[in-house]
């Protein structure tokens, strides 16, 4: 893969987003495809968390797939490790080896919504917070 090249450019995208994941939180393949708007891509995930150098920061364990457990990887045992290195942040596995993703998943907050012009207020909805309309 040569720099500047798409896979690397895709790759950094998915990195950016897997860097968000808070300690003691997971996202699954697919959310990291999404996230990075790169929709149905999960299995490229896949490859890009396999391609990460030896020694990089970049907190590989906290992916998961969408069942909620820890893939099989193709070298022997790093399934196990991931698995201990999410107990070390707090992650707990159920009896199945599944994480619950409502607990642990992340939810990354959406950034607020940006007015075209400066100093253009973004109209409230009606029935939201401060709204005097009644359901």
């Amino acid at each position: 893969m040569s720099p500047g090249s798409g896979a690397s450019d895709t790759y950094a995208r998915f990195y950016a987003v897997v860097r968000r994941i808070p300690r003691g939180q997971v996202s699954t393949y697919g959310e990291i495809a999404r996230l990075a708007g790169l929709h149905g891509r999960a299995r490229q995930v896949g490859y890009a968390m396999h391609a990460i150098p030896e020694g990089s920061t970049l907190p590989w364990q906290r992916v998961i797939n969408a069942r909620g457990e820890v893939s099989a990887r193709s070298e022997p045992g790093m399934d196990s490790v991931q698995r201990q290195l999410l107990e070390q942040e707090g992650v707990e596995f159920d009896a199945r080896g599944r994480v619950d993703l409502a607990r642990f998943g992340w939810r990354p907050r959406r950034a607020a919504p940006r007015s075209t012009r400066p100093g253009k207020r973004v109209p409230k909805r009606a029935g939201g917070k401060g709204s005097s309309a009644r359901l």
